[in-house]
């Protein structure tokens, strides 16, 4: 099936006639006790993908964590806890580094070997058919990237709406454009599939590191470095067939502080880092990529000024008789250029969330302005100040919520899903034994075939 962009969708025999390249998917963890057993249980379950293993990065001082890997590690071969050298937290891309050498004992002591590596968070919802998807595709491609999608939230949550906005309009249409006019792709950090080979020819290039320990956004810095030395990189695009997208779906914060503490980490890692690194070199197209990801250095700083005079100039008649004649046009050009971004985002963010939640995008991108702008200062300060006093920079995790405390149960969505009439869904429950799992039970009872068991856990994840 080939969608308008040009992209073609495997077929269900496609995928399944694919071999299965082993797996490895890399969780860096601190301080996620409270999250971490649900996704790796949620996750475990639907996953449509038998040949993969976990790898769980966890720090000495962070006993808490380490007993909840420890607990579902007992129930399950397929997870494995790499212990990070150094109490934490150090940074994302230390901990990957210390899941790798994990794997690489592993692979020593069980004569195995991994040929694809798949990084993703405690917080995330990995959609069952992602790691087939990344399978297929690394036929031909080093570094796969399956969309990032915020889960729904209501219209009163500003913040995390707007989260919302921003990944459905960047994964819709800045992320596919940019792939076709030949730019790097960032990884999401996230759902992002990477060649075993790929990664370690760049660990080569690195002194041994396969993702880079001082840097605050190690994901976009890979990107970078993969499409730097010749890896061909491949965005799964968002589709939409009457079925919840393939994409990675999760909380981002959903309070102003919180939000500030991740976007100034982007800021500086992106932004800041990714100037000092690696300048503006790679010729113009990258160029301008570049330019694309540090212009907010100056934007965010400028865009509640912006709307401060907007408001200003509309409410107040003086400052609008005043002004120059060549001021009128260069505001209709502006607030016009302003009404079609703010259509795409709305186009994009209703496709994905429904119209009703699109109609928050004009305030949501006024929100978006001061929260952006609070990043990029926070972001300016420890990066000037980590200069000026010879210190690295300080990695700071984001915290998050894992969206499984609230779904609805398992039988209540195979009743609403026709899959099973109540009165067997209750019989069930009542001859299950304690220790096994409910939809284990109805497979094994021949109630329920496995691939209604990954549509039903698909849909309970995504609270439907």
């Amino acid at each position: 099936m080939w969608a308008r962009d040009g992209y073609r969708w495997p077929g269900e025999r496609e995928l399944s006639g694919e071999a299965e390249r082993r797996v490895a998917i890399f969780v860096p963890l601190w301080q996620e006790d409270g999250v971490i057993r649900q996704m790796l249980e949620h996750n475990l379950a639907a996953i449509r993908y038998r040949n993969f293993d976990v790898f769980v990065g966890v720090y000495p001082n962070d006993e808490a964590t380490r007993s909840a890997v420890e607990e579902v590690a007992a129930r399950d071969e397929r997870i494995h806890i790499a212990t990070v050298p150094r109490d934490g937290p150090t940074s994302k891309g230390d901990c990957l580094n210390a899941i790798y050498r994990r794997m690489l004992a592993y692979e020593a002591g069980h004569d195995v070997r991994f040929r694809v590596i798949l990084t993703h968070d405690a917080e995330d919802l990995i959609h069952p058919e992602s790691l087939r998807l990344i399978n297929w595709h690394m036929r031909e491609y080093q570094m796969v990237q399956v969309p990032v999608l915020a889960l729904a939230t209501g219209l009163r949550e500003l913040t995390h709406g707007l989260y919302c906005d921003e990944f459905a309009e960047y994964q819709s249409k800045d992320i596919p454009v940019r792939q076709r006019l030949g730019g790097f792709l960032p990884s999401n950090g996230v759902g992002t599939g990477f060649d075993r080979d790929a990664l370690e020819a760049l660990a080569d290039a690195r002194g041994g590191l396969m993702f880079d320990p001082a840097c605050l956004t190690e994901d976009y810095e890979t990107g970078y470095r993969l499409h730097a030395q010749g890896c061909r990189q491949i965005f799964v695009p968002l589709r939409f067939d009457g079925r919840p997208p393939v994409a990675t779906r999760e909380y981002f914060p959903r309070r102003l502080r919180a939000a500030v503490r991740q976007r100034s980490r982007w800021v500086t890692g992106i932004a800041l880092q990714g100037w000092q690194h690696h300048g503006w070199k790679w010729g113009t197209r990258q160029a301008y990529w570049f330019w694309r990801d540090r212009k907010g250095l100056v934007g965010n700083l400028l865009s509640p000024v912006v709307n401060g005079l907007f408001v200003w100039g509309a409410v107040d008649a003086r400052v609008r008789h005043q002004s120059a004649r060549w001021m009128v046009p260069v505001f209709a050009a502006t607030a016009v250029i302003t009404l079609v971004q703010m259509g795409c985002r709305a186009a994009a963010s209703g496709r994905v969330y429904g119209w009703r939640f699109a109609t928050g995008v004009p305030l949501r991108m006024v929100w978006g302005n001061v929260v952006n702008c609070l990043a990029t200062v926070a972001a300016l300060r420890q990066f000037a100040g980590a200069a000026l006093w010879r210190e690295r920079l300080a990695w700071r995790k984001t915290e998050h919520d894992y969206p499984v405390h609230a779904r609805p149960r398992l039988g209540e969505v195979l009743v609403r899903m026709r899959l099973l009439p109540a009165r067997e869904v209750e019989a069930a429950l009542r001859s299950k034994p304690a220790s096994r799992r409910l939809g284990e039970h109805l497979m094994l009872l021949e109630k329920i075939s496995a691939e209604h068991l990954h549509l039903a856990l698909s849909r309970q994840a995504s609270g439907d």
